[in-house]
């Protein structure tokens, strides 16, 4: 169920939990999340596409995410009283240790203030962890 509209994610031939989506559909989600945390999530998302311009905007178990050649690599939510930047892995945040002191986390989800934006700086280093993670993996399994 996505929190920000109330409906379900459709299912098109991407797998049970993912589907490609246009740019139109992620701002819907946004439309969907009241402000601050859609100005927040607005912000976050262009730093995203800026970090990595090549990426596919996609819904991933009901939440905007982002890949980078077929894989995600970045996401985020809105809950009631925080935002989540979510990297698709339960290791990329315990990688940034030191660098997340200060922010409230799961082993999959970084939280932070509805009003208050992530330092590109920190978004770059959590894109790349994941985009190395994923690299790593692809070389193992050859």
């Amino acid at each position: 169920m996505n929190e920000a509209n109330g409906t379900e994610p459709r299912r098109l031939g991407c797998g049970p939990r993912l589907r490609v989506v246009s740019a139109a559909e992620v701002d819907e989600y946004l439309r969907g999340v009241e402000e601050p945390k859609r100005g927040t999530l607005q912000t976050l998302r262009a730093t995203i596409l800026e970090i990595v311009p090549e990426a596919e905007q996609v819904i991933s178990y009901g939440v905007p995410a982002f890949r980078v050649g077929g894989k995600t690599v970045a996401g985020f939510a809105a809950f009631k009283d925080h935002l989540s930047y979510l990297p698709f892995s339960g290791s990329v945040l315990g990688q940034l240790g030191d660098e997340l002191a200060g922010y409230a986390m799961t082993k999959s989800s970084l939280h932070f203030p509805v009003d208050g934006s992530l330092p590109k700086a920190l978004v770059a280093k959590l894109i790349a962890a994941r985009i190395a993670e994923v690299d790593r993996r692809s070389h193992q399994a050859r």
